[in-house]
């Protein structure tokens, strides 16, 4: 299965002495969980005070939404949004009158005049910016919530990293460990039966942060391999503080990775397919694996630091 096929959840079970996994095929479990989604600002729509009736005349009745331009309106004055405007077939969702094609210009101009908060002002962005260059502030701001790191199913859980902690232990049962160091031994039967698969996500608490390491098999073009690699549960910025290093082999020959976690920022799809990490050919794979080479036993260790 190429890259960006439907990966396969794997449960990983692990002894009571180092990180010994034994992984097992199951089901995604987060279809039963409700996601909790963070909210955005607790002082009104967007960050702004709902009782303001400027702020209610560029809302849409339809979506709620902050409208920008073009602004539509009917004969009679009711406006609404460009998104919305195809949504209702032409018709005002107020008096049922003929929309037609006026724009509200003298809305737009009003907006333009104004100086609004970021949506995320609760969660720390005390910025103002023009009404028309909030949206696109709000696409990169820092403190915008974060989507759950979690690769073996769809999430739709998004938060601050305390809350993202907090639903990968409890919904997602992801382990956590504490250190900068760690030793997981990865084992599958049948390795040549999954093309695409990915293990449980484990947590490292290191340097008062977390760090999310993956591992998973693909198909990189027709090759079969499998990868790990490292993300950190923070910003770009934050993440270039750190590196960190990968290491597996067996009889005398080892493969080793040193880089730079990526951010949570960057999905799970987007750094394996940038192939930003540890790769391990199967039949390499399976060579360090020993034996017959019918089953996985691969040790992968690692280690986390601060750059100075």
């Amino acid at each position: 299965m190429a890259p960006g096929g439907s990966a396969l959840k794997e449960v990983l079970e692990s002894t009571s002495t180092g990180m010994d996994y034994e992984v097992k095929m199951a089901k995604a479990e987060v279809n039963n969980n409700k996601p909790t989604k963070s909210g955005s600002a607790g002082v009104g729509k967007y960050g702004m005070h709902s009782n303001n009736g400027v702020y209610e005349l560029l809302e849409c009745p339809v979506c709620t939404n902050l409208m920008y331009p073009p602004i539509h309106q009917c004969p009679n004055g009711h406006t609404l949004c460009s998104n919305c405007k195809a949504r209702v077939q032409n018709t005002c969702p107020t008096c049922r009158y003929e929309l037609g094609n006026i724009r509200c210009l003298a809305l737009e101009k009003v907006a333009e005049s104004l100086e609004v908060p970021c949506r995320y002002q609760s969660l720390g962005c005390h910025d103002i910016f023009p009404y028309y260059s909030k949206l696109k502030h709000e696409q990169h701001c820092r403190f915008r919530p974060y989507a759950c790191p979690y690769a073996g199913s769809e999430c739709s859980v998004t938060g601050d990293i305390p809350t993202l902690v907090v639903h990968l232990k409890d919904d997602h049962k992801v382990d956590m460990h504490d250190g900068c160091t760690f030793n997981h031994r990865y084992v599958k039967s049948n390795p040549h039966e999954v093309e695409n698969a990915t293990w449980m996500l484990t947590v490292f608490n290191c340097f008062g942060r977390q760090f999310c390491l993956h591992f998973e098999a693909f198909q990189l073009g027709m090759a079969p391999v499998y990868m790990a690699f490292l993300r950190f549960m923070g910003d770009e910025n934050e993440a270039k503080k750190f590196s960190y290093s990968l290491e597996v082999g067996a009889h005398g020959r080892k493969l080793t990775w040193q880089g730079i976690p990526r951010s949570i920022r960057d999905s799970h799809r987007k750094v394996r397919d940038s192939q930003d990490g540890l790769i391990i050919p199967r039949n390499l794979a399976l060579y360090f694996s020993g034996g017959d080479r019918q089953e996985l036993k691969l040790r992968v260790t690692g280690r986390i630091w601060k750059e100075e």
